[in-house]
């Protein structure tokens, strides 16, 4: 296969968090750090806690991303306590899948083994054994990934090379006397990091004659630790430079009688974070305590479960509006840190305070408990997203799991360490089986499922499930597999065959909205598995029947996860059939879903079903370029894991397309294909022209011309959405002619803009079906669509949510065929005679 890897798209920097304060000083330290990554491949940035080792090593990262054509990654590692998951927090930087039991290290080589990368190891110090064998082993497996780590003690492996990150220089008192106030700003970072911060706080502040003085003694007492100099520059919004001075000494008075053997670093900072806990209320003093149980970040209704109760120390409940007060109380003292993820505001702790705040909760003794609290919100929330998975807010559920998953993580790892508690965690981990699944890492899933079996869980029938759903998915791809490379010989009527059932579809409202919801997705699983046996035994005409009810089911739930696999086994019958036009509609079809697209593992498979369509109907060129970008695809993502299985698996289609192209154009179309990012691979299977890496999504629609359909294809890409008894007009394949029939003939399930293609000057609407696939809502929101209104003024008609809005618009372009508004106005407007 032609190399896929590097080109000047994928330059960039992964996972660093944009940069909301200055960076102040380190151009020294910088150009240092640069020079030891390129004279050797693994360095590690060493020094206490809050010297800033993490933001030095993001600043670098960012000054040499441009030197990697594969990019800059960070990991971050605070937030784990398990050192087995390592290797899993690397690959899911690298949004590699796993969704075998396959070794995540294993995998994440096969991932680097070709590839010239940095990845940045951040906060090793209490996972050093197993961040030592991950970067012995990729550093021994491949040639261009360099490893930058951040930890306070070395990893300890050959050719490691060691940089001491140091204190920011503050002046002493001479050296301020032979300075101007503005030369010392310059040459001491520590009074300019503190005049930044300060000036955030109270705006106008600056450090001049009359306070430069007590500024650098400050900086001086805290031993120009930046952390330390942040949370001192906070206080000036209410005490002036000489108060903090003052009550510093006094604290330092108080460090003598601490241990001796303490670094004076360390002293200083806790020093520096001690002070700062005094300054907080009672209340706000056990809020942090207790949310030093999250970590990689929380929202309030996350707080308030955890926090809102009795007190561990007093007894006294504190009310959810309490809660509200001190976590405000501790953003305001710097103690927290306020962000924002899709408009949602969540709070983190930094490392050194969360850790400070783990002491405190453990000197309370409520550090179990508080942990059980923990455990028990993010249960509810499992709980309720497998309720809630099999309907319309599959995205947001994947979201919100991917936000909170160290917290999840953190939950699982408590269940498993804790007595007692195993069989919580066993029914937490197969709760979230849909996220270990439609994820792609059913490797997590089985290592904490098995994990809690050991620690002495019983198996139960959550377990049974998510077993039964890892089992099911992983035959239904490798069967799909095994019929699309054309290993399984058609059988026609075999006696085992025919004894295999087929049952019927579950009784009206059977399935009704409620507790019942969180079943279907196993109902309709069961009829793609089902559908994809029948179509490896040669029994493809039964096996499309059930794939319409699938589809049919999750339409009416507004489902998009188990919808694709029923379209793309759907797809598969088609084309086990002949049936190669069709198979590519409603491979097509399964384009459309917005789940589809974001999840890759899906994206590649419904591409290469559609590139095996393609290459049978007719078309070896467009099916060469969509096999690059799956090939693509699956090396971005760590590989196709059934592959991985039975590598050099012969493919069919493959080989009639290259049959047909010649060796030498079929590369030209794969290589084509593999520069091709997902969204423009996308595009190009749709026939929606897209131009470069940045092509701009209008309407549905890729601005610009690159990959345009040619003139004389006939085909637009699109096709009519799937429902029962809807037959395609337009065929290609021997399969589909029949007496009386001509190629390219028009029904009424022609596309509209197949309708125009037969004519020059024919108007280009949309055709009248009837009966009318569209529900009486769907009807209310086309026809304001043909009005031009946009999902905002649609929801505000009609007094839905947006999200409602949007999720219409949606099912009426998958079911219509379209994939544009402006092909729903002219439908609509055609029918009403307008």
């Amino acid at each position: 296969m032609t190399s896929i890897v590097g080109g000047s798209e994928s330059r960039r920097t992964s996972g660093f968090p944009a940069e909301l304060t200055s960076f102040v000083g380190r151009r020294d330290e910088a150009a240092d750090v640069r020079r030891l990554l390129s004279a050797g491949r693994l360095l590690t940035l060493t020094g206490p806690g809050g010297v800033g080792k993490t933001r030095l090593a993001g600043h670098v990262a960012g000054q040499v991303a441009r030197a990697f054509p594969d990019g800059v990654w960070l990991v971050p590692l605070a937030a784990l306590s398990d050192e087995a998951f390592v290797p899993h927090a690397v690959n899911d930087a690298f949004g590699v899948r796993n969704e075998t039991v396959r070794p995540p290290l294993e995998i994440l080589v096969d991932h680097l083994r070709e590839r010239r990368l940095l990845i940045v190891l951040d906060n090793c110090e209490h996972l050093l054994r197993s961040c030592a064998v991950l970067a012995g082993t990729v550093l021994a497996a491949t040639e261009g990934v360099r490893i930058l780590a951040t930890s306070r003690h070395r990893l300890g492996l050959a050719g490691e090379q060691l940089f001491e990150v140091p204190p920011l220089p503050a002046p002493a008192p001479e050296e301020l006397s032979l300075s101007t106030s503005s030369s010392a700003m310059e040459s001491f970072p520590a009074l300019r990091l503190f005049a930044d911060r300060a000036a955030a706080v109270v705006p106008g502040f600056t450090v001049g004659e009359a306070n430069q003085q007590a500024v650098a003694r400050l900086c001086r007492r805290l031993d120009g630790l930046p952390l330390a100099i942040e949370l001192a520059a906070v206080r000036v919004r209410a005490l002036g430079v000489d108060q903090l001075v003052e009550r510093l000494d006094d604290r330092y008075q108080l460090l003598t009688c601490g241990s001796p053997t303490s670094a004076p670093r360390h002293r200083t900072l806790r020093s520096a974070v001690d002070w700062s806990h005094e300054l907080c209320t009672p209340q706000e003093q056990l809020v942090w305590a207790w949310l030093s149980v999250f970590v990689g970040g929380f929202d309030l209704a996350a707080a308030e479960a955890v926090c809102a109760g009795e007190d561990a120390g007093t007894g006294e409940r504190i009310a959810p509006c309490a809660v509200l007060d001190a976590v405000a109380g501790l953003v305001d003292k710097s103690v927290l840190v306020r962000e924002e993820h899709g408009g949602q505001v969540r709070y983190r702790l930094l490392v050194s305070l969360r850790d400070y705040g783990l002491e405190k909760l453990h000197a309370l003794g409520a550090a179990t408990e508080t942990r059980r609290r923990h455990r028990d919100h993010f249960a509810r929330l499992g709980a309720e997203y497998e309720q809630a998975w099999f309907g319309p807010d599959q995205t947001e559920i994947t979201e919100r799991i991917r936000i909170d998953q160290d917290n999840f993580r953190a939950a699982l790892d408590f269940c498993l360490t804790t007595p007692g508690e195993a069989q919580h965690g066993l029914r937490l981990a197969a709760r979230l089986w849909f996220h270990w699944v439609a994820g792609g890492i059913w490797g997590e899933g089985r290592h904490w499922m098995d994990g809690a079996l050991r620690a002495g869980a019983h198996p139960d029938v959550a377990l049974t499930r998510a077993m039964w759903a890892g089992a099911l998915t992983s035959l239904v791809h490798s069967r799909s597999a095994a019929v699309l490379a054309g290993l399984d010989p058609v059988r026609t009527a075999a006696d085992a065959d025919e004894e295999l059932p087929v049952p019927a579809p579950p009784p009206a409202g059977a399935l009704a909205p409620g507790r019942a919801r969180a079943c279907t997705a196993f109902v309709v699983l069961t009829r793609v598995e089902l559908a994809c046996t029948l179509v490896s035994r040669g029994r493809a005409d039964e096996a499309i029947p059930l794939c319409a009810e699938a589809v049919a089911l999750c339409e009416a739930h507004g489902e998009q996860w188990a919808r694709s696999w029923a379209l793309r086994t759907l797809a598969l019958a088609h084309w086990s059939a002949g049936q190669y036009d069709r198979a590519a509609e409603h491979a097509r079809a399964c384009l459309r879903l917005p789940y589809t697209v974001s999840q890759h593992q899906s994206l590649a498979r419904t591409l290469d079903l559609l590139a095996a369509a393609e290459a049978l109907a007719g078309d070896a060129e467009r099916a060469g370029v969509l096999r690059g970008a799956v090939d693509r695809i699956w090396h971005d993502i760590g590989g196709n894991p059934v592959e991985a299985l039975q590598p050099g698996r012969p493919r069919a289609a493959e080989h009639h397309a290259r049959r047909a192209l010649g060796d030498h154009a079929y590369a030209l179309a794969h290589r084509r294909g593999g520069r091709l990012t997902p969204e423009q691979a996308v595009a190009y299977a749709l026939g929606e022209p897209g131009e470069g890496p940045s092509a701009a999504r209008t309407g549905g629609r890729y601005e610009g011309a690159a990959f345009a359909p040619r003139a004389d294809d006939g085909r637009d890409g699109s096709g009519p959405g799937v429902h029962a008894g809807e037959v395609p007009a337009v065929r290609r394949n021997a399969a589909s002619s029949s007496p009386g029939h001509r190629e390219g003939s028009l029904t009424a399930g022609t596309p509209a803009r197949a309708l125009a293609s037969t004519k020059a000057s024919a108007p280009v609407t949309a055709p009248v079906v009837d009966p009318v696939p569209l529900t009486r809502r769907e009807l209310q929101v086309a026809a304001l669509v043909a009005q031009g209104r946009t999902n905002k003024q649609i929801a505000d008609h009609l007094v839905i949510a947006r999200r409602t809005a949007e999720g219409h618009v949606e099912r009426i372009l998958v079911k219509l065929g379209f994939h544009n508004r402006s092909q729903v106005a002219a439908w609509f407007s055609a029918r009403a005679g307008l």
